[in-house]
Formats: C-alpha cells, sequence, structure tokens
C-alpha cells in the first residue's frame, strides 16, 4: 500500500468520526500549547534576569555601602570606619590591576518637585565615567559630561518615569526642577529602565525610572547629608577590563577596604557577572523542570490516543480482515494505523501551536509576566507531539497488522 494511500484513508477516518478526532486531540492540543505557553515564560524572565544584570556592567564589580541600623552604625562609627569615600576610589584605582574605570555614587531620597507637581525620588551623583560603564542610554538630551563635573554645574538627568509624570505634553529638557532647596536645570532622560524586583545584594528593590541624576561634584557641595553617620558616598563601581579577572579583582578590593575600614563589615561586594551566570543556570533548571510538567499533558495525550487506537481496531476487524484477504501485508495494515495516529498528533499539535502562541502573547499583554517564544519551543513541542503519536499509536497498529484474516472477517 502506497504511502499516499495510507494518508488519505488516515484523513477519512478523522473526518468519518470529527467530534471522536477532536477529544483524542485535546490532549496533544493542550500539551503543546503548554509546552510553548511554559517556555515562553521560562525564556521572558530569563530574559529579564539578563537586562537585569547587564544594567550593572557584567565586567564590574559593585562595592556598595551595607543597610545597617542607627545602632549598628554608631558602633561602626566608633571603631574609627567613616563608610565608604572618595578616598576608598583612589586608592583602588590606584592599587588595583586590570581596571578601566571606577565611578564613584552618593545618594538621598528626597522630593524632587516641578511646578505643582512632587515626585519622592532617589538622588544619585555620580562622575561622568558612569554612562560608559552601565547599560543606560540617554532618550533625549545628553548625560552627565565632564564639563558639569568639572564645573560643579547644576544640571540633572531624570529617569524616564519621572519625566513621563512631570512632562507629559512638553518637552523636558531645559526645564529647571526643584530638590530641596537647589534648582536644577534637566540636561537629559534616561531610556526606560527594568525594574529591580529582588534584591541583589545590597542592591535594594526599586524602580530606577524614578532616579535623578546629577554630578558627583554638584552632589557633594550641595546636599546635605541625612546624618553623620552615613557614609560620604553609597557606591564604588570598578571596570575591570577582562572578565575573567573579576574574583582576583575582588579579593584584591577586599583586603584593600578591610585596612580602610579597620576590618569593619560596613560594605558589600557585589559582581554581577557570576551572579548572572548562577541566575543564567537557575533559568535553565527552572525551564526543564516548566517543560518537563508541560510534557506530561503530552504523555497523557499520547494515552488517549492509544485508547482510541485500539477502539478503533476493534471497530475495524472486518475491514482489516477484508484487506488481508486480498494481499494486504502485515506492514501495510500497520503503518495505515500508525498514519492515522500520527496524522491525529500532526493536526493536535498544530491547533497546540496556535493555541500556545496566543496564550503566550494573551500572559505578556495581560499581566505584568514577561514571555518571549523562542522557535526552539515551537520545535520541540511539535516534534514531540509527533513522536507521541508514533509511539503509543505502534501497539493498536501491531495489534491490527496480527490479526488473522479468517477470524477477522468472521468477527461481528
Amino acid at each position: 500500500m502506497q504511502y499516499g494511500e495510507n494518508i488519505r484513508l488516515a484523513l477519512r477516518g478523522l473526518a468519518d468520526h470529527k467530534f471522536r478526532s477532536f477529544l483524542t486531540m485535546l490532549g496533544i492540543i493542550f500539551g503543546v500549547a503548554s509546552v510553548i505557553t511554559m517556555l515562553s515564560i521560562g525564556e521572558g524572565a530569563k530574559r529579564e534576569a539578563i537586562a537585569k544584570y547587564q544594567d550593572l556592567g557584567v565586567n564590574n564589580i559593585i562595592v556598595r555601602e551595607k543597610s545597617l541600623s542607627d545602632e549598628e552604625l554608631e558602633e561602626v562609627r566608633a571603631k574609627f570606619s567613616q563608610g565608604l569615600s572618595m578616598n576608598d576610589a583612589t586608592v583602588i584605582k590606584d592599587i588595583v590591576p586590570g581596571i578601566e574605570r571606577i565611578a564613584s555614587q552618593a545618594e538621598i531620597n528626597t522630593d524632587v518637585k516641578y511646578e505643582d507637581k512632587s515626585v519622592k525620588s532617589t538622588i544619585i551623583g555620580i562622575t561622568p565615567d558612569f554612562l560608559h560603564m552601565m547599560n543606560y542610554k540617554p532618550q533625549k538630551g545628553d548625560f552627565i559630561n565632564s564639563t558639569h563635573y568639572n564645573g560643579r554645574l547644576k544640571v540633572c538627568v531624570l529617569g524616564a518615569g519621572i519625566a513621563a509624570n512631570f512632562f507629559k505634553n512638553e518637552d523636558p529638557i531645559g526645564k529647571m526642577i526643584k530638590i530641596e532647596d537647589q534648582w536644577l536645570e534637566v540636561i537629559g532622560v534616561l531610556e526606560s529602565k527594568t525594574l529591580f524586583t529582588e534584591t541583589v545584594g545590597e542592591l535594594a528593590a526599586r524602580d530606577l525610572n524614578t532616579d535623578v541624576y546629577v554630578p558627583l561634584s554638584t552632589f557633594l557641595n550641595r546636599f546635605t547629608r541625612e546624618n553623620m553617620l552615613t557614609s560620604e558616598i553609597q557606591q564604588i563601581t570598578i571596570q575591570i577590563d577582562n572578565s575573567d579577572r573579576l574574583i582576583e579583582a575582588s579579593k584584591i578590593i577586599d583586603e584593600i577596604l578591610k585596612r580602610h575600614h579597620f576590618n569593619n563589615s560596613d560594605y558589600s561586594i557585589v559582581i554581577p557577572y557570576e551572579l548572572l551566570k548562577q541566575e543564567e543556570k537557575e533559568r535553565q533548571i527552572y525551564n526543564f523542570l516548566l517543560g518537563a510538567i508541560a510534557a506530561i499533558s503530552l504523555l497523557v495525550g499520547g494515552i488517549g490516543i492509544m485508547n482510541i487506537m485500539l477502539a478503533t481496531v476493534m471497530e475495524r476487524t472486518r475491514e482489516i480482515g477484508i484487506r488481508r484477504a486480498i494481499g494486504a501485508r502485515k506492514s501495510d495494515i500497520m503503518s495505515q494505523f500508525v498514519t492515522e495516529a500520527v496524522a491525529i498528533s500532526i493536526t493536535g499539535g498544530i491547533i497546540g501551536i496556535l493555541l500556545g502562541v496566543t496564550l503566550s502573547l494573551t500572559v505578556s499583554l495581560f499581566t505584568d509576566v514577561s514571555t518571549f517564544i523562542r522557535a526552539y519551543s515551537i520545535l520541540i513541542a511539535f516534534a514531540f507531539s509527533v513522536i507521541v503519536g508514533i509511539s503509543f499509536g505502534y501497539l493498536p497498529a501491531k495489534n491490527a497488522a496480527n490479526l488473522k484474516p479468517v477470524d477477522s472477517i468472521r468477527y461481528e
């Protein structure tokens, strides 16, 4: 029997029992859709994590002031540590080999005002190297440069969120905003950034789009510390020329700071590259588990195919006997029923792909969950559905091929 004839008979069998065929396909449809949806959610989460760590700079080492209570700070200061300072950054730059750039950063949380609007924001004092070290890009205007820094100019760059809040229908460039008792000119607006939904070391979760950036020289000259226990700066970011040397450089930095801080543990060291690698491993396991859970429904669908095909063999016993009597071989009968099982799984797989893609887009559109559909997830789900059809269609097909022609013809 030719393959074309097998396919024709398989499609006719599906058409003759439309409702039963559809119920049989449901397991495959939901299985394929589940695999695609689950893998797209996992891939979306992975991409968000990668973007988050890229914002921190994968070749960077971040030294961050620890969040301590007032009592703990008093104890640390009593042990002669003054916290992170500009001097720490200078010493690190002079001693640690392989440093491309180093940027100090100071912060305060306060209100930012424009006309009658007020927003709670984190004001960040930075050096010009900040832009080259982090994955930040101006959407409008310019960023803090050497002229602003050296001249201690009263300028600022707004996060995308705070700019949208203050300047919905007007250009923010050149406008004046008020921070505490200081008026600053807006010279730029940053592109929208990913929200930190998790704590990374001492980098607390916050919306980066509400930050305001000013020259560090202006910050230290114009804005007062929250209290005398606060460090001069809150963060030092060090960019290393080779990611393979990050661990080695971080150990040297730790030794330097231990001496300068008299062995007080009032700082933490974060290596985004190491965190990124760990995150990728965790996401791979997460994706595998999601895919495995979703694949169970495909196996259930395969069992459904096998049950229906066994019932079909019983219904068509006389037909099988007649085919054998007029010359059909066992391989022809077996090929016919396997083809029917594969036709069910392929049809269900195609519908499942459409449903899976629709579900992934719907999840991304109506929830805060980010999804991303990779071609390989569609191929895996479809290939698995075909394999399920062949595997679970084999036993009924073998039973059909082994029926004796004489007994089959007399079967009622």
